[in-house]
């Protein structure tokens, strides 16, 4: 398959304009990995191959658009600019393909849904209804880590997951925000916070604040645990936890407190955890989150179901 436009002709100037949609399937995919090994790794060729069809690329737009050392690889000032005009361009082709494809058989095939921390509110009525208006689409759930929110997304295992707020990658998308909930303490027992039939947000400059482990990204671990509380105290730092399982312990230990939505504080009820609400920090949020260039009719209809069942 290839794309054929108007291109430069003539002795040193651009190559054609025809170009192969392979070409820019594999530009797309060095930028994100920025590694030939890795790209090749998911076009299911060699390196060598991965290199030619780049060069194959840029000899068409008549310039570099990758710059590559022994050690480093990264886009040109063109490539980033190419960068931001090709990744709507390919996705709105995908999407026209798939679109097709969905009125010639009908929205069909498996969806897979992640989800992170507890998807109560109906959401799983909202899966059951969308498998009921499309019976040819079977729905797969898979639970999400606290540690790694996004990548599941990134690595193309699931197709759309419902992630804790906020987002801010640029390639993935975020369509609906649902299940905006008050902020909670998670606290042993033995802790001075059990007390408390309320706190305020800069108690929280009182104790030590468990965290979230890479991979998740630093602006999302700062909104889970934040470093500070809103007028700037410095929140003393507990440990970092991969799961909730993990945190829960160490509250039960009494090795630090940790903040929970109050969906999650009440689907885990605990004898050696208390749960107290916070005044004075943002609610949390859920988002369904799906890849730009993964979007297809399966993902569009789903946001719209729910959408149209939880708003957002």
């Amino acid at each position: 398959m290839a794309i054929t436009g108007e291109g430069a002709s003539g002795g040193g100037q651009a190559a054609s304009g025809r170009v192969e949609i392979r070409e820019l399937e594999c530009f797309l995919i060095l930028a994100e990995e920025l590694h030939f090994g890795r790209t090749g790794e998911r076009l299911y060729v060699s390196q060598g191959r991965v290199s030619q069809l780049i060069r194959a690329l840029e000899h068409r737009v008549g310039a570099r658009l990758v710059d590559r050392t022994s050690r480093r690889v990264r886009l040109t000032p063109l490539g980033e600019d190419f960068l931001a005009d090709l990744r709507p361009a390919y996705a709105a082709v995908r999407a026209a393909v798939d679109d097709a494809r969905a009125a010639a058989l009908g929205i069909g095939g498996p969806l897979r849904i992640g989800f992170q921390g507890v998807v109560g509110y109906g959401f799983m009525d909202v899966v059951a209804e969308f498998e009921d208006r499309h019976p040819g689409c079977t729905t797969r759930i898979t639970e999400l880590p606290l540690c790694d929110p996004f990548g599941a997304l990134q690595r193309d295992e699931v197709d759309t997951a419902v992630v804790l707020l906020p987002m801010a990658e640029p390639t993935l998308v975020l369509g609906p925000v649902f299940s905006v909930q008050p902020q909670y303490v998670a606290a042993s027992r033995r802790h001075p916070f059990a007390a408390r039939a309320e706190l305020r947000a800069e108690d929280l400059a009182t104790t030590p604040l468990i965290g979230v482990t890479a991979p998740a990204p630093p602006y999302w671990r700062e909104a889970q645990a934040p470093t500070h509380t809103p007028s700037g105290t410095p929140v003393p730092r507990g440990p970092a936890v991969g799961t909730l399982q993990e945190g829960l312990s160490l509250v039960a230990a009494n090795r630090g407190v940790m903040l929970l939505c109050r969906p999650t504080a009440e689907h885990h009820p605990r004898g050696d955890v208390v749960y107290v609400p916070v005044r004075g920090l943002r609610d949390s949020a859920l988002g369904l989150v799906w890849r730009g260039d993964g979007e297809n009719a399966r993902t569009r209809a789903f946001a719209e179901a729910v959408r149209g069942a939880v708003g957002g």
